[in-house]
C-alpha cells in the first residue's frame, strides 16, 4: 500500500483525545500519530482527509465462538473467513475464537483445526478481515451449577492430563483458559496453564468469595462475562461476584446487549471497575448478522428469536437457557454510552485497549501508536461506525 496519511479532527488513542490529527501507515504498521501541525510528511505519501469522523483502534474482541452464519467450533478456513469478514464490518480487526465444552475429542479436533488455520492466515489473501489472535478455551473445566448453555454431559473435573491432551492439539494458539476455580484440582490446573503461557479466566463458577479470592491470588485477573454463569450476590453471601467487583486485579468481561445484562447492573459494573478494568465481549454465535432461524453453537442446536422479557433478538438452546449472543462490538460501544452513561472515547477503550491488554497485546493491538499494527476503524461522533482497517487494509478507502 505504501505510504498513507488518514487526518481527521478527532483521534482516540483510546488513552487519549488528539484534535486535528494525523496517522501514518505504512503498508502494515503505524509510523507515526500526533496533531496535524506538529506531524512533518514525507514526500509521495497518500492522503485521505476524513472530516469529522473519528479515528479509534480497531476493536479486539476475546469472547466470540461464530458470527455470519458459521460456528467456529468447525474451525474451518471457510468458517474463519466468514466469521472474520463480518466482524470487520462491525469495526472488529482482531478476535480469540472461543471453543466451547463438547467431548474431549471434538474438543481437541476443533483446538487442533483452529491452531492450523491460525497459523496459516497470514499466508491467505483475503482482502480485509479481522485477524484471528489464538484460542480462547472456555471449559470444559466449569461448574455444573452455573453451566449456561455448556452440555453437562461434557463437563471435566480440572485435570492437568486431561488439559494437556487439549494443549497438545492447540499449542501455542491457546491463549485464554476459563474455568472454575472451586472445583477439585483447580488450583493445580491453574498453575499449570499458567505455567504454559495461558491466562486462565474465571467464570462458570458457583465459587464463594474466598474461592474466588484464592484463584485471584494465584494471578487470576480476567472474569468472563460478569454477572452470567456465576453464583448470585448476597450481602452475606457475595460469592465470586463479590472478589470480582471489588478486586482491582481482575478485568471484568460484560456482554452489553440489553439482554445478559440490565443498564443498572452495567452501571454498577463500571462504578465498581472502573473504565480501566471493563472489558467488552460479544459472546457472539453463528447467528449474529443473521435472521430469526435456527443454527448451531458447538454440537447444539440454538434459535434466534426475540427474547421473552426484553423483545431484543436473543438465542437460547432446547432449555431456553441463553446460548451467547447475536451482539457486536460496535453496538456494545453505543449501549455503553446509552445504557452505562459512559463517554465515546471510554466506550472506545473498553473494546479496544483494555482487551489487547488482557491478552498481553497492548503495544500491538487496540491502540494509535508508531509500531502498532495498522488497525482502526472510523467512527461518526454518535458511535455509529463509518469503516475499519485491519492491518493496513481498509474497507473505506
Amino acid at each position: 500500500m505504501g505510504l498513507l496519511a488518514l487526518q481527521a479532527k478527532q483521534i482516540f488513542t483510546p488513552l487519549e483525545a488528539l484534535a486535528d490529527g494525523v496517522i501514518l501507515i505504512e503498508d502494515e504498521t503505524i509510523r507515526a500519530v500526533g496533531p496535524r501541525q506538529e506531524l512533518t510528511l514525507p514526500s509521495g505519501v497518500r492522503v485521505v482527509d476524513l472530516g469529522e469522523r473519528i479515528i479509534g483502534p480497531g476493536m479486539v474482541d476475546v469472547h466470540i465462538h461464530g458470527g455470519a452464519g458459521s460456528d467456529l467450533m468447525e474451525a474451518t478456513p471457510e468458517a474463519l473467513d466468514a466469521v472474520s469478514k463480518h466482524l470487520l464490518e462491525g469495526g472488529t480487526t482482531s478476535f480469540l475464537p472461543t471453543t466451547l465444552t463438547a467431548p474431549l475429542e471434538k474438543l481437541k479436533r476443533s483446538a487442533g483445526d483452529l491452531r492450523s488455520v491460525i497459523g496459516k492466515w497470514r499466508e491467505v489473501n483475503g482482502g480485509p478481515r479481522a485477524e484471528p489472535l489464538g484460542i480462547h478455551l472456555e471449559g470444559p473445566f466449569l461448574s455444573p451449577d452455573c453451566r449456561g448453555a455448556h452440555t453437562e454431559a461434557h463437563l471435566l473435573v480440572p485435570s492437568i492430563t486431561l488439559f494437556d491432551q487439549i494443549y497438545d492439539a492447540g499449542g501455542e494458539a491457546l491463549k485464554i483458559l476459563t474455568m472454575a476455580p472451586e472445583l477439585p484440582g483447580a488450583p493445580e490446573l491453574q498453575a499449570h496453564a499458567a505455567a504454559r503461557g495461558l491466562r486462565v479466566a474465571i467464570g462458570h463458577s458457583n465459587a464463594t468469595y474466598e474461592e474466588a479470592r484464592r484463584a485471584i491470588d494465584a494471578g487470576a485477573g480476567h472474569a468472563v462475562h460478569v454477572f452470567n454463569a456465576m453464583r448470585r450476590f448476597t450481602h452475606r453471601d457475595p460469592g465470586i461476584l463479590g472478589a470480582v467487583l471489588t478486586d482491582d486485579r481482575v478485568m471484568a468481561e460484560v456482554i452489553a446487549d440489553g439482554v445478559h445484562v440490565s443498564a443498572p447492573a452495567l452501571e454498577l459494573l463500571v462504578r465498581a471497575k472502573g473504565v480501566a478494568n471493563t472489558v467488552l465481549v460479544t459472546d457472539a454465535v453463528s447467528a449474529t448478522g443473521m435472521s430469526p432461524g435456527r443454527y448451531r453453537l458447538g454440537e447444539m442446536e440454538i434459535v434466534l428469536e426475540d427474547d421473552p422479557v426484553t423483545g431484543l433478538l436473543s438465542c437460547r438452546n432446547g432449555e431456553g437457557v441463553l446460548a451467547g449472543s447475536v451482539l457486536t462490538l460496535d453496538r456494545a460501544v453505543r449501549n455503553m454510552i446509552s445504557m452505562a452513561g459512559v463517554g465515546l472515547r471510554d466506550a472506545v477503550r473498553m473494546a479496544t485497549w483494555n482487551p489487547a491488554r488482557l491478552v498481553g497485546l497492548e503495544g500491538q493491538k487496540g491502540v494509535l501508536r508508531a509500531g502498532a499494527d495498522a488497525d482502526l476503524m472510523l467512527l461518526h461522533r454518535d458511535g455509529t461506525l463509518a469503516g475499519a482497517m485491519a492491518r493496513g487494509r481498509a474497507n473505506f478507502l
